[in-house]
């Protein structure tokens, strides 16, 4: 793929993410069923800047907040043209976290983190653990906390799933991830 992947390239090699390892995996055994009802709205930012970045999210934030859910229950924001230095990406989620608060959406909206390069705290960048959150492009995941409630009360071992993943990722291993994609 390009250096500079348009919207649609973006969006597809995503939801070839979503299909083969969340769903495919089962990382998040949530995501089948939006999915399937097609309640997922896949949104790109052209942004090269946080600023712009933020704007984007504010528009998606307000959009997902006024449609309802059985329409579209979960936005992803791909932005493959800012954020790439996952310490950014980091330290920008509280940015993302203020523009929540903001909005007033604090209880109503979480966001979820994804990123190329993401490393969880007390992590080697190359640990398997880690790509239970890696995302072809820096991602971020608006979920509304009502279908998460219904989710989870649908799902009695919640709590588990990531330690669950975990155990997914290094049972399939380096090797077993890069053969989703080929």
């Amino acid at each position: 793929m390009s250096e500079r992947p348009t919207a649609e390239q973006a969006i597809t090699a995503t939801q070839r993410w979503l299909e083969r390892a969340v769903i495919g995996l089962n990382l998040c055994p949530f995501a089948k069923a939006v999915h399937l009802k097609q309640q997922i709205r896949w949104a790109t930012s052209a942004a090269t800047d946080t600023a712009t970045l933020r704007a984007d999210l504010v528009r998606e934030l307000e959009w997902l907040r006024d449609i309802p859910a059985e329409q579209t229950d979960t936005t992803v924001l791909i932005h493959p043209h800012v954020l790439g230095d996952f310490a950014d990406y980091n330290d920008f989620l509280d940015v993302a976290d203020a523009a929540l608060a903001e909005l007033h959406l604090d209880g109503e909206i979480q966001i979820a983190s994804f990123h190329p390069d993401y490393q969880f705290a007390g992590t080697a960048p190359d640990d398997i653990d880690n790509f239970s959150n890696r995302a072809p492009f820096p991602t971020l995941h608006l979920l509304r906390e009502s279908s998460i409630d219904k989710a989870v009360a649908a799902f009695p071992d919640a709590a588990d799933i990531y330690e669950r993943n975990i155990e997914t990722l290094r049972r399939l291993g380096a090797a077993g991830w890069a053969r989703l994609w080929l």
